[in-house]
């Protein structure tokens, strides 16, 4: 379980620990505009926002827990065990894997209202990141549930939501 929160009294403060006993070696990551993200069943990106975050270094790929762009589009992946499904492969949609979904996001979305067009056509897929994964927390077939924490430009509001994605 993890918890967050946002402050917002005239700046957007945005705060999130990881409630675990254990580390993961995560560390601050800042992906470059030009690192190539490599996707399941999504063709890769190779130019981006860059985005600045609390990562594992997983053999050069980032496994984002929280992030934000140059942009100040920011999001944050909450772990509530037990409350997300995850689908199969669809065909017409953006099929990404769960350990895919911040950078996805991030890399594409300047504003609340890009994010949740990237968000209609989204598909979160059952794919892990490593079949030999010791950490089931970055796996497609753990059950988390996603809770998007998307903040817009320092100087403009923060619009907070929770997405359950459906089947359809």
């Amino acid at each position: 379980m993890c918890s967050s929160i946002i402050f917002s009294p005239k700046d957007h403060y945005f705060g999130h620990n990881l409630d675990l006993e254990t580390t993961f070696g995560q560390q601050v990551i800042i992906t470059p505009r030009y690192y190539v993200f490599k996707f399941r069943d999504m063709p890769e990106i190779d130019h981006h926002y860059a985005m600045v975050g609390i990562a594992l270094n997983a053999g050069g790929y980032p496994l984002y827990f929280d992030a934000a762009n140059e942009k100040g589009l920011g999001m944050g992946g909450l772990n509530y065990p037990d409350n997300a499904v995850y689908y199969a492969v669809k065909e017409g949609k953006d099929n990404i894997a769960s350990f895919e979904f911040i950078p996805w996001i991030l890399s594409q979305a300047a504003t609340v209202e890009e994010a949740k067009k990237l968000l209609a056509k989204i598909n979160i897929t059952k794919k892990n990141f490593s079949d030999r994964c010791m950490y089931p927390h970055f796996t497609g077939s753990s059950q988390i549930k996603l809770v998007l924490l998307l903040l817009l430009k320092l100087t403009q509001t923060v619009c907070t939501f929770t997405t359950t994605l459906s089947a359809a």
